[in-house]
């Protein structure tokens, strides 16, 4: 196992690279990644300049949630390989200097996992109460008003027991009794075992809804039933209509995460990342990861919603700055649950007309931040989002709300290689979803050859920020700045970095504190100007500036 030479935890404003594997690179034909894909393109991801990978889940799965409805936590699902892979992947990537995350998903099973098929057959088998059962209403209605993410009530009727089981998101995804110990145990032996495989963390997928009210009280209704920017997905469902009191971060969670870093920290130079979402994320997510008997980081969507400005990334970091205290938080703009970014942001006004340039102010501004960064695949290429038909998609989500909401599966095509090739190089056969015509402009291969290139300024930005402490541990704070501009100091020691940011299409100027210089070595290209004590900014630009 890799040691870090550096004092600081390896995590510590760690650039993680997340990876669906159905969508990366398929070696067998069949049209879906696999994990021999990712190990045939860890050069490109060292090349790229991450820290770590974080993989999707890749375990036994039905597929209803394309493997978020895990049936076996230990086995590779055939489709993306052997078991023998996950070794192979290990040591082929800490052999380049890479850590990997695995996604664990922690509070559901699917409904053919072994452990639900024996709970749902009687009310008096061993693991009878390993899931969330509960009677119904004397009218025979569920026990409780609580509504699933993926549409309707969140509880199924099991005729076998006569009893509903709770399903926070699909049917086929029950929840798991977190406050029976045997669950408890049961679970912390798959992370054993994951950890003694040599994995360097776990990515734990909607954490607050590990546990639920035990007495299974009626959430109140939502003071407002308009749209949030940490709902994932359409906010046309009912879901947004209810105050999520009783069955999101129900107390008991804290001591759940704190038997997980006991158990994680058995092993050395570990890691873990919570997903937090549908509750207030700056408050839970610092509760989460304050001291040593928690969580190391924590990510959410107050970034991943329709508006990119000044204005709100000024709010989200300052309400994540006011709670965070000892905390660590991991920025990302998009993952694969939410539209790409470059097509969610630049569909504004302020932000429209140069995807490329768009880009690359995106990627600085959101690995200037205090705190670790997640960058989703196809991101360092500027992918835009795909249109799909209804025949299309497979997303059970957007197939429930089409067409209000086209489910995710925009931003899960696959990654174009090969530009001239069929399907871009992704496969050899037919992809599980079809590569748009417009990507292939921006397959790897094409930008690989242009030194302008949306990738190669990715590349250049990346192995700059590896020589700039301030960027990666430091302290922040935000500066007064006009309108449409972002500026901060990082700071490491007696060390300064002041970034700016231009958050539009429009060029401008704004003051700075006298004894600023420009910094170079970023590779960006980034349309800034300092003079005296005003500063220039093209369209989307970026500046970077020390002190001395």
């Amino acid at each position: 196992m890799m040691k870090s030479a550096m004092a600081r935890p390896w995590w510590r404003g760690a650039v993680i690279y997340q990876i669906y594997p159905r969508s990366f690179l398929d070696t067998n034909g069949d049209g879906i990644g696999d994990l021999p894909g990712v190990i045939a393109r860890l050069d490109y991801i060292q090349q790229l300049g991450v820290d770590a990978i974080w993989l999707s889940p890749f375990f036994v799965s039905p597929m209803r949630d394309h493997g978020y409805d895990v049936a076996d936590h230990r086995r590779v699902d055939p489709m993306f390989g052997r078991d023998a892979d996950v070794d192979r992947l290990l040591s082929e990537a800490h052999r380049r200097g890479l850590r990997l995350i695995f996604d664990m998903v922690l509070p559901h099973s699917s409904d053919e996992h072994a452990w639900f098929v024996e709970s749902r057959a009687s009310r008096d088998n061993p693991r009878s109460d390993w899931y969330v059962w509960a009677d119904p209403r004397r009218d025979g209605t569920p026990p409780n008003n609580w509504l699933s993410v993926f549409g309707g009530p969140a509880w199924q009727w099991e005729p076998r027991r006569r009893q509903y089981y709770l399903h926070h998101f699909l049917k086929s995804q029950p929840n798991l009794n977190w406050h029976h110990p045997e669950v408890v145990d049961a679970m912390m032996d798959v992370v054993r075992f994951w950890m003694q495989k040599g994995v360097d963390g776990l990515r734990l997928d909607a954490l607050t809804t590990l546990l639920s009210d035990r007495d299974l009280r009626d959430n109140p209704p939502a003071a407002s039933t308009g749209p949030r920017q940490e709902v994932v997905g359409t906010t046309n469902t009912p879901f947004v209509y209810q105050e999520h009191m009783f069955d999101r971060n129900v107390p008991g969670t804290i001591e759940l995460i704190g038997r997980l870093r006991a158990e994680v920290d058995q092993y050395p130079d570990r890691y873990m990342m919570a997903e937090v979402a549908d509750v207030d994320s700056a408050v839970v997510g610092a509760e989460y990861t304050r001291g040593l008997d928690r969580l190391h980081s924590f990510y959410s969507f107050g970034l991943t919603g329709a508006e990119l400005s000044a204005e709100l990334l000024r709010r989200v970091i300052t309400h994540v700055e006011t709670h965070l205290g000892d905390g660590w938080t991991t920025y990302t703009l998009g993952n694969h649950d939410t539209c790409r970014s470059i097509t969610r942001f630049g569909a504004a006004p302020h932000l429209s007309g140069d995807p490329d340039r768009l880009s690359r102010l995106q990627m600085a501004l959101v690995l200037s931040l205090r705190g670790g960064a997640c960058l989703y695949q196809g991101d360092e290429l500027a992918l835009p989002e795909a249109e799909l038909t209804f025949e299309q998609i497979q997303d059970p989500w957007g197939i429930e709300f089409w067409p209000d909401f086209k489910g995710r599966d925009g931003c899960r095509t696959p990654i174009p290689w090969r530009g001239g090739a069929p399907h871009a190089g992704f496969t050899e056969g037919a992809p599980w979803l079809p590569v748009p015509a417009e990507h292939h402009d921006r397959a790897v291969d094409r930008q690989e050859e242009d030194p302008a290139s949306v990738l190669q300024a990715h590349r250049r930005f990346l192995a700059w920020r590896r020589t700039q402490p301030a960027l990666i541990t430091g302290n922040m704070r935000l500066l007064p700045a006009p309108g449409p501009i972002l500026a901060l100091e990082r700071s490491e020691g007696r060390e300064r970095v002041l970034c700016v940011f231009n958050i539009s299409n429009q060029p401008i100027s704004c003051p700075v504190e006298p004894g600023w210089t420009a910094l170079a070595g970023h590779g960006l290209e980034a349309g800034a100007e300092l003079k005296g004590e005003t500063l220039s900014l093209a369209a989307f630009g970026v500046f970077f500036g020390r002190r001395g």
